[in-house]
């Protein structure tokens, strides 16, 4: 796909209304070219083994395949479409992380929404070409916000604080609370430079300022925030900041 050539799209949903309703809303974009339709996974999944398309709009719950599953197959595909996930669920969101979704879409739709969803796939480059991330890209996690779910890149989290199964995810300017377990993004994370500094606290090396030592007990600064550094782990980020700084130099 050039950079001026329409989406060639797939629009899967079991419920006509709303498989209708999602047609109609991206036929009105002039950014989409081709629309197909499917009712179930199964069908989904034949128009994508024989059509080269762009970008597919797929609920999640469906019978025969849900939506999670087909993202799976197509996860497997050497030149796979992107995915954007429309449903009325945000429990499947961290899912939608994982199998690295370009978007989530709840429903009921709103025009702008699907419109930002485009966007988010446009801009997203040549999707027909693309192949799976490997751990040198920038993820991107999904979070909730006024009723919305946004995707924050992995690049502008400084750092992440555990709290119960959950995991808070502090950026520049905000902190975004989300369905995944610390010790979950810090086995992900761990080669694109975050770091355990304590049994609740990851930080990206990339984000640390300052660290000082004060009577033996360790912190860092991270923006204006200073976080506590446990006595187990001084010596490894101290010898990690040091290696992270060298290489940057």
């Amino acid at each position: 796909m050039t950079d001026s050539a329409p989406l060639r799209a797939l629009v899967a949903d079991d419920e006509e209304p709303a498989l209708a309703e999602l047609v109609y809303l991206l036929s009105r974009d002039e950014r989409i070219g081709e629309i197909r339709t499917a009712s179930n996974g199964p069908d989904a999944l034949k128009i994508l083994q024989a059509a080269d398309l762009d970008v597919v709009f797929c609920d999640i719950k469906m019978p025969g395949l849900d939506g999670i599953d087909l993202a799976r197959v197509l996860s497997k595909f050497a030149s796979r479409p992107q995915i954007v996930f429309v449903t009325a669920y945000d429990e499947h969101a961290v899912a939608a992380f994982d199998l690295d979704a370009t978007d989530y879409v709840m429903k009921p739709v709103r025009a702008e929404r699907l419109a930002e969803a485009v966007r988010r796939v446009v801009s997203a480059g040549a999707p027909s070409a693309l192949t799976p991330q490997d751990d040198s890209d920038d993820e991107v996690i999904p979070v909730e916000l006024a009723g919305v779910t946004r995707f924050v890149h992995r690049s502008t989290v400084r750092y992440v604080e555990a709290q119960g199964d959950y995991a808070r995810l502090h950026t520049g300017q905000n902190s975004h609370l989300v369905r995944v377990p610390l010790s979950t993004l810090e086995e992900r994370w761990h080669d694109a430079g975050f770091t355990r500094i304590h049994r609740s606290t990851l930080v990206a090396l990339a984000h640390v300022d300052e660290m000082r030592v004060d009577g033996g007990r360790c912190a860092v600064r991270v923006g204006d925030d200073w976080l506590p550094v446990s006595r187990r782990h001084t010596r490894e980020l101290r010898d990690l900041l040091v290696r992270s700084t060298s290489l940057r130099g």
